[in-house]
């Protein structure tokens, strides 16, 4: 049982958080929300309008003074109450997830218990908001730099991370003092509407969190274009990433963008050929190959190529897919349309000479009949221009290609718009140091699979981003500065 919102025919319905006050559907129009796994409709939500969003905004612009004025600490009790409420109701925001997105309840789990840490490490933020103090060239003078919020803050989120990629931004955001209006894609919406009625229960004061429904063409470019919202935040793809910063340029919005990457995932000649597979495995299949930094295209030293194919095709069989429930390795994609589209780039691969090692694709027959199933698919590429090589897949398919030597290794995994994760795995430490000076990706992992840590950065370069989460760099990205010039001359 979820335990969602009662509504009619066992379908929930769900209502938006504005200044305190849940706005419920009325006689609006309604989205259904969709499971994944069987296609059943779960929950309707409010399809939201420019104006639902201009008052969202109103009423955090009217919460952020008094927010802002409350001791930094006392804001971090506040989100630290709010980590406190997700680890109390951690099994049923994880059914809600998996209900939602698709992803095994193991999974799920993990994704609540991030949702925690990110919230819990904001609040430890509170003592940490520091500046400076400069001498001044004028006598009796001082240059005061200090850390002020930006006040208003439109967070946009994807869907497949809901309830963590909120929590990553809703965290640290309201620790600094700005106020909230998050949209969830309209995919996964429930999740960041459960954490605003947890928020509530913590005593966070009405209006500092908002939450609205809808979708992004209306509601989020509203609230993109508002002059009440001084900060974006947004977590998606490249495209959008781009027509927001397109809506944004009218009024100069500050933008904090986590968008799509082509992880290269290099294996060199002296690796542990069995911890690289075991590491390639889970940073491609975990969430169905539907998170950012997934290994993205493997490039393989041609003296272990075979070695590894052979183990990667053995592993990539023996992976389970279902129901989600039941704890699987692979869950399900998050719609049809996704389905279609992943397939769409591995036939458009093979036609330009890719060739299919283990043919897997949709899964559209008897247990999975219903839902939407992709099962793990690898090929092999001979031309660094293949489009699997070249644009974000976002599924589990897995792209192969030898290299000779490790500069050509790094020369081929540069080859890309995208610059967000890199894997390398090798024991030469000296190649190690020319990774950290030759790659062009915001995030490195090194002899290890993904999944960033809450104290590191975040971050994308290129066409993967602007700004990043996390740490003491990500925190910083909600505070701008201010300077004074004190004189008591």
């Amino acid at each position: 049982m979820l335990d969602l919102p009662s509504g009619k025919n066992g379908v929930s319905t769900y209502a938006m958080l504005i200044n305190g006050a849940w706005a419920d559907i009325g006689g609006r129009a309604s989205i259904e929300v969709e499971n994944p796994a069987d296609q059943s409709v779960i929950a309707t939500i409010p399809e939201g309008t420019p104006d639902d969003a201009h008052r969202a905004l109103e009423a955090a612009a009217t919460a952020q003074p008094p927010w802002e004025a409350m001791p930094a600490i006392e804001r971090g009790r506040l989100v630290s109450r709010l980590a406190d409420a997700v680890s109390s109701n951690r099994e049923r925001l994880a059914r809600i997830v998996v209900a939602e997105q698709g992803k095994p309840l193991n999974q799920a789990e993990g994704e609540i218990g991030a949702a925690e840490t990110f919230l819990r490490y904001a609040a430890e933020n509170a003592r940490r908001i520091e500046g400076d103090i400069l001498p001044s060239d004028n006598k009796d003078e001082e240059i005061w730099i200090k850390r002020r919020p930006y006040g208003v803050v439109a967070g946009l989120t994807a869907w497949n991370y809901p309830a963590a990629l909120a929590a990553r931004k809703l965290g640290p955001a309201l620790v600094a003092g700005n106020t909230f209006v998050l949209l969830s894609h309209e995919f996964t919406p429930l999740s960041g509407l459960e954490l605003a009625r947890l928020a509530q229960q913590a005593g966070i004061p009405d209006g500092v969190f908002n939450v609205v429904t809808g979708r992004g063409p209306v509601v989020g470019r509203t609230l993109v274009e508002s002059p009440l919202t001084d900060l974006v935040t947004m977590t998606g793809s490249t495209r959008a990433g781009r027509e927001i910063y397109q809506s944004g340029a009218e009024r100069l919005k500050v933008l904090r963008l986590e968008l799509g990457g082509k992880a290269p995932f290099i294996v060199m000649e002296d690796a542990d050929i069995d911890a690289a597979v075991s590491a390639a495995a889970q940073a491609r299949y975990t969430n169905c190959g539907q998170i950012c930094t997934c290994s993205e295209r493997i490039y393989l030293h041609q003296d272990i190529a075979d070695e590894f194919t052979e183990k990667f095709i053995t592993v990539s069989k023996e992976l389970s897919i279902g129901d989600p429930l039941g704890n699987p390795d692979i869950g399900a994609k998050i719609s049809g349309s996704e389905v279609e589209k992943v397939k769409a780039l591995v036939d458009e691969g093979v036609k330009s000479g890719a060739q299919i090692l283990l043919e897997g694709g949709p899964l559209t027959e008897g247990d999975y009949s219903r839902g939407y199933w992709y099962a793990p698919t690898v090929l092999t590429v001979n031309e660094n221009s293949s489009p699997l090589m070249q644009k974000e897949i976002f599924g589990p398919v897995v792209p192969i290609m030898r290299v000779t030597s490790f500069e050509q290794a790094i020369e081929r995994a540069n080859d890309t718009d995208f610059g967000l994760s890199a894997y390398v795995f090798t024991k030469n430490i000296k190649r190690l140091m020319e990774v950290s000076r030759k790659l062009n990706f915001g995030e490195i992992y090194f002899n290890r699979s993904n999944g960033e840590q809450v104290q590191g950065f975040h971050t994308g370069w290129g066409q993967s981003g602007l700004g990043g989460e996390d740490g003491k760099y990500g925190f910083d990205g909600y505070l701008r500065k201010q300077t004074t010039y004190v004189s008591w001359a």
